[in-house]
């Protein structure tokens, strides 16, 4: 089953595709991979989910944000690209979560990114290789930021 397909059939509410907020590409194509920018978790409103994990947001809500992020980064990519079903496969996460000192679960966190990509493309072409790590701070508050690369389709 194809990617829009799949996110028809999961009845997928995408957000608003953000516009940059710095000078940058949002998703820049180089050969056949399809490099895209840190995003952050966007709801459908086009307001955006704020807070620190283990201080102002519970784990379980931070990985609903980062489910949003990747939500976010469907929305993006079916606008730079045309068709999500452009992508073969999700090849490298970089999931950063905005911590508490103390909190430990990044890795759990950004599953919320990570089972979003495995629903839409499935246990093998959805799920790459992947680092998950906690920052001090990320910009405008978010709780999750995401960037990722992807292979495109022949």
């Amino acid at each position: 089953m194809s990617a829009e397909a799949r996110v028809s059939e999961l009845k997928l509410e995408l957000p608003p595709a953000p516009k940059p907020g710095g000078i940058y590409h949002p998703v820049l194509i180089v050969g056949n991979l399809a490099i895209v920018s840190g995003h952050g978790p966007v709801r459908t409103d086009g307001s955006i989910i704020t807070g620190k994990v283990g201080e102002t947001m519970n784990e379980e809500d931070a990985y609903m944000a980062a489910r949003q992020v990747g939500l976010t980064m469907l929305a993006t990519l079916r606008r730079e690209l045309g068709s999500l079903d452009r992508i073969g496969r999700l090849v490298k996460t970089l999931g950063m979560v905005n911590a508490a000192p103390d909190f430990g679960n990044h890795p759990q966190v950004i599953n919320g990114f990570s089972n979003l990509m495995v629903e839409v493309w499935g246990e093998i072409k959805g799920k790459g290789a992947r680092s998950a790590v906690g920052m001090g701070s990320l910009p405008s508050n978010i709780a999750v930021e995401v960037e990722a690369i992807f292979e495109l389709n022949h």
